[in-house]
């Protein structure tokens, strides 16, 4: 399906979103969130996954502020990894949970929508889930080896809707520290479901990627493909 365009709610212009769309309908709605390399072939790919799990997969463009519709490549080389760093270190993430909180207003009255909606984030769009399951009315949240969460745990006690961390135990961008802080910190949440793959290191859920791991990667899944069904219908 050709992308989409949503309006900022700062009124500051219209960012892209690519959406897929389910064979049947009603559906649920996931917002796909971005890794550090923007809506590219694998995010792309995960979500037209999503859609063929029966939900309808909107992915929004959140370097727009800085630069649109940037793809890089993971495994292109160094020059990728230096831009996607540049533009995550650029990115103002308070407005990217405002473009977020756009995104599941505009999904949740999408033609074919049944008005749930959840995320799913990666990486950086792991982070956001976090911040988007306190922030905004999203009524899941999935959140894919994100970096940075312990220092939002301050947060957690606005977290009203169920949300589950995918975390990977050799995860260099969350070493063991973070992960106990994580564990500790949202011990006993009654809405926050924190797993660990043991052996398996940062997105290990990126299939064809360097990390993948496909018996990790298919528990983690089963794992959200259970929560989206239940929350989404």
């Amino acid at each position: 399906m050709p992308e989409i365009e949503i309006a900022a709610a700062d009124g500051s212009g219209k960012f892209a979103a690519y959406v897929a769309m389910p064979k049947g309908r009603p559906a649920g709605a996931v917002v796909m969130i971005q890794e550090i390399f923007g809506v590219n072939a694998t995010m792309r790919q995960l979500s037209d996954w999503a859609a063929e799990m029966g939900f309808i997969a909107i992915s929004p463009d959140l370097f727009w502020r800085q630069e649109k519709g940037v793809q890089l490549d993971p495994d292109a080389g160094q020059a990728q990894w230096d831009k996607a760093f540049k533009l995550m270190q650029g990115m103002d993430q308070d407005k990217a949970v405002e473009d977020l909180r756009s995104t599941i207003a505009h999904a949740r009255r999408m033609e074919g929508a049944n008005g749930k909606v959840a995320t799913m984030g990666f990486c950086l769009g792991g982070r956001l889930a976090f911040m988007t399951a306190a922030r905004t009315d999203a009524d899941a949240n999935v959140s894919y080896y994100g970096v940075g969460i312990e220092g939002l745990l301050g947060e957690a006690g606005a977290i009203k809707a169920p949300l589950i961390l995918h975390i990977a135990e050799k995860d260099k961008f969350v070493p063991p520290e973070a992960q106990a802080k994580i564990l500790e910190g949202l011990k006993g949440h009654a809405q926050a479901s924190v797993y660990v793959y043991p052996g398996v290191d940062h997105a290990f859920a990126r299939m064809g990627g360097h990390s993948w791991d496909a018996r990790a990667a298919t528990i983690a899944n089963g794992r959200t493909a259970e929560l989206l069904a239940k929350v989404l219908g």
